[in-house]
């Protein structure tokens, strides 16, 4: 028997992500962030092969306000990063941590048999590793 010594995404993911469809304007994925004290949006698939998209603060601070474009004649789709890097539920954070730094991404998909269950960021992945390792040298 094998004792469990490691943090899975799944322990770390927040659960079932805010989505919004690829049609919605910015004005709205801003509207939605802010009213969920949130800084990013899963776009949803539009048919089963179809991929998950994303979109962040920092696309639309960049890719919109950066470049004066207007928040209400703007899709979702025209500046959502799709496909967005998923991570299966049951990976070691420490695995984890490093795919997304290899990308330098902030933030993944979580999904178990390929269906969306989470977001997880790098931030709550590090902090929760750092804790981790930190209680386990305390106890040594």
């Amino acid at each position: 028997m094998t004792d469990k010594s490691f943090i899975t995404v799944k322990e770390v993911m927040t659960p079932s992500p805010v989505t919004i469809d690829g049609l919605a304007n910015i004005h709205k994925a801003l509207n939605l962030m802010e009213e969920h004290n949130i800084s990013a949006l899963v776009i949803d698939r539009r048919y089963e092969g179809d991929e998950y998209g994303m979109i962040t603060v920092h696309d639309i601070s960049g890719k919109i306000i950066g470049v004066n474009k207007s928040i209400d004649r703007s899709s979702v789709y025209e500046i959502m990063t799709k496909p967005v890097l998923t991570l299966s539920s049951g990976m070691d954070i420490k695995y984890a941590i490093r795919l997304l730094t290899r990308f330098s991404l902030s933030r993944a998909l979580v999904t178990e048999l390929g269906v969306m269950v989470g977001i997880v960021s790098l931030r709550d992945m590090t902090v929760r590793y750092v804790r981790a390792d930190a209680r386990k040298n305390a106890s040594a």
